[in-house]
């Protein structure tokens, strides 16, 4: 009796594993699907940062816009609060500059290595499953929103540095929340709202010219 029961109770739990794995595929090809059909995409946005025994929060808008087939997407992010900062990407240089400072930072948008920049990958870079190893329902860390899930898995591109990503992705199949834990430590979430898929984008707001009188300097990009 004992040996059954035991043996029913592994069929349940392998069971289990199954479904979810399934699950697990199956929303991300609908995460996939609703994605990479898309032009371009603008939010609102907040970002907390959590690490070094400081937290920081901030907010504005976010501009998507797919590139081509070898070409990262372009990426403008306006910050508004508390202090107004503006990181921009064409898909070839990628922009951070602080309105009244006398530098801006430039580095070569293909080899950006910046917590922004899973975000890429939203409007037709590549499939969920391949960009995030060991994607899997995450039951222990609750939705910000009734009906949502929560997905987690490891950035290939920046596996050295980020140890897991959570995707939280609404019924409608769009990411609401992404966190960015750091092997540091340090954790970086974006909470995503006012989602609007599709707009027109002026080309104008992926560019950037330095403000006459500031010094542009070649290198990692500053938070």
């Amino acid at each position: 009796m004992i040996r059954t029961s035991a043996a029913v109770l592994l069929l349940a739990v392998a069971a289990t594993s199954v479904a979810g794995a399934e699950d697990v595929h199956a929303i991300a090809q609908a995460v996939d699907e609703h994605y990479n059909h898309l032009r371009s995409l603008r939010a609102e946005f907040t970002e907390e940062y959590r690490g070094a025994g400081m937290e920081r929060t901030e907010s504005g808008t976010v501009w998507l816009e797919k590139g081509g087939m070898k070409k990262p997407g372009k990426m403008r992010w306006e910050y508004r609060s508390p202090r107004e900062k503006l990181f921009v990407s064409d898909g070839t240089s990628a922009w951070f500059y602080v309105p009244g400072d006398r530098q801006v930072r430039k580095t070569d948008a293909r080899k950006l290595d910046d917590v922004r920049s899973p975000l890429a990958f939203l409007l037709g870079k590549s499939k969920l499953e391949k960009e995030l190893q060991g994607l899997s329902l995450a039951p222990d860390v609750e939705p910000v929103a009734a009906g949502d899930v929560v997905l987690r898995g490891v950035p290939q591109a920046l596996a050295d540095r980020v140890s897991e990503i959570l995707l939280e992705v609404t019924p409608e199949h769009r990411i609401a929340r992404i966190v960015i834990d750091e092997v540091d430590g340090s954790a970086t979430e974006y909470r995503f709202s006012e989602q609007k898929e599709n707009v027109a984008i002026p080309e104008g707001e992926f560019q950037f010219s330095p403000p006459p009188g500031t010094e542009t300097i070649e290198g990692e990009l500053g938070p």
